[in-house]
């Protein structure tokens, strides 16, 4: 969906309101507060003095069933949260059974709690630390972790009940064995025990915001990137889809350590590690690419610079290499330094373009980078390790992000499509106005083109009729002979003419029969005036497409000139007139029992022309057939459409 600006993807088309950020603000402030009000409502009995023992150990072991002798009383006096600093670069073996461990013990003396036969149950923040865990009280084992040995769900906090029976009584000890890498691990937070009512809040509180919240964001953001996909998938020419998908997967990827690893992995803790910390490259390369598409601005040396970085990484840390969990500082390091750089990079170019969406990505970005050096921190037990890492926070912010600049490139693409819509619209009802009145003046040009046809035919039909038949008569008149002449059938003739060319102009819609008929109604009085019997012989005839006024009368001129000449010169008593149909064309016959003539001898008049040249303008056949008396004419005409024009 392209933006509605094509220099500047991400800018407003329209000014938004403030409203919605600030509902969204309120509400994040109001969860906050209930957040803090529970925690400090909640109660239970913080235990945070312990005696700290170690044994070096090689390998991991599984936990005694009962705490041993001696832990309890001897060490050193702690205070938790205790959380000793990791050696940066600690000494590791490729096989778990030979790896430098050690058992890390911490002895913890409860405050007498009521016995009033209440469930009790142990509520621990945080036990940083990879290995194994093993809780006692009362020196037996009530719970131990069962899960992979580096990636452990110790950022999940733990929640358990202390078993119950008809003898137990609330414990006097609390004794807790971390086996863990030695040189890194072995912090714990400190511990709390009560009762359902006086812990869940804190328990609850903490697993929603540490890792329900992450958890149901990431998984959010995979699901949206996914569809992206398939979106990508029918819009190849925006990579922006695609990248989109890339960066919600690699988001998951980063963040599935906060949520997993209570129970065992189904890949092996080498596999898990290169994937959760390679992850954070991951994600920055795809940032940056994603930015870029954003404010439209290329850089190729930041480009290459973060994929070579990334590939050497990637490869550097695969399993049998360097280990990534146990060189995490560094890497970390690392990380936060290119990010600053994708952030800043980032933020330069999308204020050049004006850009907004890249512009809250930088800002985000920024934001990432600052809070990533208080999570290293707390990576390297700096902090208080009952803090929460906030990346897990600004991960669910790059969600909501980047959600809305999807949500907002697709209303401005649909608010574009609209505006193309509608102009497409207006351009369409303008271009069929203007279609509108120029068809209009087609036809008015037309209409007046066939007007001035239809003048000029019947001024040559006239001429050629009436007209000529008048000049001969006028002419004849003026002459030695004019006492000779029948001046009664010259003045019928004339008004022969005239009617035919008023007939003529009637709609005979493709009725060939109807034409006919109005030839016979004109023509049979003059018919008997004469002494001439006419004798009607229609049959059936079928429609004639082709059949307009113009072709009508070539037809009745042809027709009139046969009867013409057999009044002027056969001498008959019967004229026939039949009409049938025979294959393609329709035959119209004139016989009669008069004089008849030879048509191949030379004629001194034009008429036999004249009836030749009408009957090829209407594409039909004219033949005068041989007979034992009289002469008979036919005319073949066409059913379909003439082969060639009429002129």
């Amino acid at each position: 969906m392209a933006s509605s600006r094509g220099g500047a993807p991400g800018r407003s088309v329209t000014a938004r309101p403030w409203f919605p950020w600030a509902a969204w603000a309120v509400a994040a402030i109001v969860v906050l507060g209930l957040a803090f009000a529970v925690q400090w409502r909640a109660s239970g009995e913080r235990l945070t003095a312990a005696r700290l023992t170690f044994i070096d150990t090689v390998g991991y072991q599984s936990p005694p069933a009962v705490s041993p002798r001696g832990v309890d009383g001897s060490g050193r006096a702690v205070t938790l949260p205790y959380a000793p600093q990791p050696e940066w670069e600690p000494s590791v073996d490729a096989s778990p059974q030979r790896i430098a461990t050690r058992a890390t013990w911490y002895a913890l003396a409860v405050p007498p709690l009521p016995d009033d036969g209440r469930q009790l149950y142990v509520y621990i923040p945080r036990w940083k630390s990879d290995g194994s865990l093993a809780i006692y009280a009362d020196g037996r084992l009530v719970h131990q972790s069962h899960a992979n040995l580096q990636w452990n769900g110790s950022n999940q906090p733990i929640w358990f009940a202390l078993p119950r029976t008809d003898a137990s009584h609330p414990p006097r000890t609390l004794d807790i064995r971390l086996q863990h890498v030695r040189g890194i691990g072995g912090a714990f937070s400190s511990v709390w025990i009560g009762n359902y009512r006086q812990l869940a809040p804190r328990y609850y509180t903490r697993e929603i915001f540490q890792v329900g919240l992450p958890a149901f964001s990431v998984i959010a953001f995979l699901a949206t990137g996914v569809f992206a996909l398939f979106v990508w998938f029918s819009r190849r020419d925006e990579p922006i889809y695609a990248l989109f998908f890339l960066m919600s997967a690699a988001c998951f990827l980063r963040m599935l350590h906060t949520f997993v690893g209570v129970h065992p992995l189904i890949v092996s803790d080498a596999w898990f590690g290169w994937i959760t910390v390679n992850s954070l490259f991951w994600m920055g390369v795809t940032l940056h690419l994603f930015m870029v598409q954003l404010h439209r601005t290329r850089h190729p040396a930041l480009t290459r610079v973060l994929l070579a970085n990334t590939l050497a990484w990637t490869i550097a840390t695969l399993p049998g290499l360097l280990d990534p969990t146990l060189i995490a500082a560094p890497i970390y390091i690392n990380v936060l330094v290119l990010g600053m750089v994708v952030a800043l990079n980032g933020l330069r170019h999308s204020l050049k373009a004006g850009s907004r969406f890249a512009l809250w990505l930088a800002i985000w970005s920024l934001v990432t980078v600052v809070i990533g050096v208080y999570d290293l921190a707390l990576q390297q037990n700096l902090v208080n390790i009952e803090s929460v890492f906030l990346t897990n926070f600004t991960g669910v912010g790059l969600t909501l992000l980047c959600w809305y600049i999807m949500f907002r490139r697709y209303v401005e693409a649909l608010e574009t499509a609209t505006r193309a819509k509608a102009d497409l619209a207006r351009r369409l009802a303008q271009r069929e106005a203007e279609l509108t009145a120029s068809h209009a003046r087609l036809r008015e040009v037309e209409g007046r083109e066939l007007l001035n046809q239809e003048r000029q035919r019947l001024m040559q039909d006239m001429h050629d009729g009436l007209g000529s038949t008048l000049v001969g008569a006028l002419r004849a008149f003026e002459s030695d002979r004019a006492a000779d002449l029948d001046a009664v059938g010259i003045l019928r003739g004339c008004i022969d003419d005239l009617k035919l060319t008023i007939d003529s102009m009637e709609p005979v819609e493709t009725d060939l029969l109807l034409l006919l008929a109005t030839l016979r109604f004109r023509l049979q009085p003059r018919l008997e005036a004469a002494g001439v019997k006419l004798v009607w012989d229609a049959g059936e005839a079928p429609p004639l497409a082709w059949l307009d006024q113009r072709h009508a009368l070539h037809i009745l001129r042809i027709l009139q000139e046969a009867i013409a000449n057999i009044l002027k010169h056969a001498g008959a008593r019967e004229v026939t007139v039949a009409v049938r149909h025979e294959g393609e064309r329709v035959l119209v016959r004139v016989r009669d029992d008069g004089r008849g003539f030879d048509p191949t001898l030379p004629s001194r008049g034009r008429g036999l022309a004249n009836q030749r040249r009408r009957a090829e303008a209407i594409g039909a056949i004219l033949a005068w057939e041989p007979s034992s008396r009289g002469s008979s004419l036919a005319l073949a005409l066409p059913v379909e459409k003439p082969p060639r024009p009429v002129s």
